[in-house]
């Protein structure tokens, strides 16, 4: 299902909560009896396993430490945002309560002084190691142009998953380090790169 936008070129159809609606179906199925595990595949290793097929997104108004530890443990996956104020700030706490409390007229002036604080690359692996410390999955994200250099941090601390956030990407993108294709699950011993799009998807 999807949509073609080119020549050879067909984009996935995606949708937000607001645009689905549950039915009531002819037949009652027992909860208990539906399995809805989802797998995301690996480099020469097993898939892993979600017992929920959720992922939330990777919005510093979304997901901090403790909440992707949170969700995993329910079963989903929760992906923390690498360019965020998580890896900005040793206090992020501090940073989003100031947003909060922030008039609307001041607030956009505020973001810009915000994310004009550059990514301290010791608070990604951080931020990564505080995840496992909960005992769960790590995922983590950033965009194309910064997925070589963060993707390497974030392995080299013990991240499982690395999601390449972008608006629209390609299947593959060519690349002076290499290639990088659909998904991104970070092996044990090499980093798979694979573009996991938080928005439309294109294909080559």
């Amino acid at each position: 299902m999807g949509m073609w936008i080119g020549r050879n070129r067909k984009a996935r159809v995606t949708y937000g909560f607001d645009e689905i609606a549950l039915v009531p179906g002819r037949v009652t199925i027992n909860p208990n009896e539906v399995d809805i595990t989802f797998h995301l595949p690996r480099i020469e290793a097993e898939p892993l396993e979600l017992k929920i097929p959720i992922l939330a997104s990777a919005m510093d108004g979304v997901v901090d430490v403790g909440f992707a530890i949170a969700m995993s443990k329910l079963g989903g996956l929760a992906v923390l945002n690498l360019e965020g104020v998580q890896t900005r700030y040793k206090n992020p706490q501090e940073v989003l309560q100031k947003i909060v409390e922030t008039d609307k007229s001041d607030i956009t002036a505020l973001l810009q002084r915000i994310y004009q604080e550059p990514v301290q690359e010791d608070l990604i692996a951080a931020r990564v190691r505080q995840i496992k410390d909960g005992g769960v999955l790590a995922a983590v994200s950033s965009i194309p142009q910064r997925a070589a250099e963060f993707g390497k941090i974030a392995q080299q601390a013990g991240a499982d998953v690395f999601v390449v956030q972008s608006t629209v990407s390609t299947v593959s993108r060519s690349w002076s380090a290499g290639r990088l294709g659909f998904w991104s699950v970070l092996g044990p011993e090499r980093l798979a790169l694979h573009a996991a799009c938080l928005g439309s998807v294109s294909r080559k």
